[in-house]
């Protein structure tokens, strides 16, 4: 089946009962079962719930995976593949330039388990490589990273980690299966803060893990029951509704965020413009190869903390709010949001300045956002 297809009916059939065509909110925490030791295959909810089963069938169909797994948040779900991966003595790669929630787990968290981290610029596949040890057991990327939108080869990585017997874990968050599919790239694993663009419309938070490997889908699914971090009937009902309009909504976002960051290239408060999109995006011909769009997040320069703070007061249409992947366009802060947990020091060498502005370009008019974002610089 198409993308299209399969976003608005894989793992959904029409509910046996009543045909309903939407899947049903099975709102309930356990199921009467028949007689003792005999039940319809549902014994309580933290481990069977069909919602939140139509959703993992659909998402495993989207990504490609033999599986998918659905949590409460993204970092319940990127918390739940370091459980599946890593043990006390092993060795993980992660992206330098990685979402700060996800270094804020690494660094204050998981590393305390005797667990060590080597941050590197992964699009530099020697850098990669030169990481590597005998206990690395993990490289895990983003691509685009967030929020400096650089571009790592995941075929390349793979290639390289594979060959080490290392699995490659990749946060497609911003791309979307309907833009990127990292496991047609030779990746094992694919995670998503569902709350973003899977969802896209502000009223949900989850996490979902998609799987390439058999045996890594089934102890996860272990660990997604016995750590309990599940995610709940009504954000997985959410979530399938969100996906049903995915690819139209991706289409727009792709639209309009090209269309803004050719505008921005042309403003003189603008100091740099980070888009994949752009020709001269060092990342521009890597992405147009493993990447259908370029998506819906940009970043730019205003050059200082108070051009970015008098910006970002000055937006009305633009909401200044966390988060991203939405049909309203946000607009944010990273050295003081997003990646606030992340040291100045570190925040410094990847270039997330304190005059770095990040947008997630919404599906309003386009004509409309940059009129908004023209009248804050004025």
């Amino acid at each position: 089946m198409g993308f299209r297809t399969d976003a608005i009916h894989a793992g959904q059939e029409p509910d046996p009962s009543t045909g309903a065509i939407i899947t049903p909110i099975f709102q309930t925490s356990t199921y009467v079962q028949e007689e003792l030791g005999k039940h319809k295959g549902y014994e309580y909810a933290r481990t069977q719930n069909p919602t939140r089963f139509a959703l993992e069938k659909n998402i495993a169909t989207l990504e490609g995976g033999v599986a998918a797994y659905a949590f409460a948040s993204g970092m319940a779900a990127t918390t739940a593949i370091t459980q599946l991966l890593l043990k006390q003595g092993d060795h993980a790669i992660c992206s330098e330039n990685v979402y700060g929630g996800t270094f804020r787990l690494f660094d204050k968290i998981v590393r305390h388990y005797g667990i060590e981290f080597t941050y590197v610029n992964t699009p530099e596949l020697q850098a990669v490589e030169k990481a590597l040890r005998p206990q690395t057991r993990m490289v895990f990327i983003e691509t685009p990273t967030n929020p400096m939108m650089a571009i790592t080869d995941i075929r390349g990585v793979s290639a390289i980690a594979h060959k080490m017997n290392c699995r490659v874990v990749v946060d497609n968050t911003f791309m979307t299966p309907y833009l990127q599919r990292p496991l047609d790239l030779d990746a094992d694993i694919v995670v998503h803060s569902t709350t973003k663009y899977l969802n896209g419309h502000s009223d949900s938070v989850g996490g979902v893990v998609a799987l390439k490997r058999a045996d890594d889908a089934e102890q996860l699914k272990f660990i997604q029951n016995a750590a309990g971090a599940i995610l709940s009937p009504f954000d997985s009902w959410l979530i399938l509704r969100g996906i049903k309009t995915l690819p139209l909504r991706m289409d727009v976002h792709n639209t309009n965020a090209m269309q803004i960051a050719t505008w921005l290239t042309k403003q003189k408060q603008v100091t740099r413009v980070l888009y994949p999109g752009l020709p001269e995006h060092p990342g521009h011909n890597l992405a147009r190869q493993q990447m259908k769009g370029f998506g819906g997040v940009i970043a730019f320069d205003l050059g200082s903390l108070d051009a970015a703070r008098r910006f970002l007061g000055r937006v009305r249409l633009c909401a200044l709010a966390e988060s991203l992947g939405a049909v309203e366009t946000l607009i944010s802060h990273p050295a003081t949001m997003t990646h606030a947990s992340v040291p100045p020091e570190s925040r410094a060498k990847i270039g997330i300045t304190d005059g770095l502005v990040r947008i997630s370009v919404g599906v309003e008019e386009v004509e409309d956002l940059i009129a908004d974002l023209e009248q804050a610089f004025k």
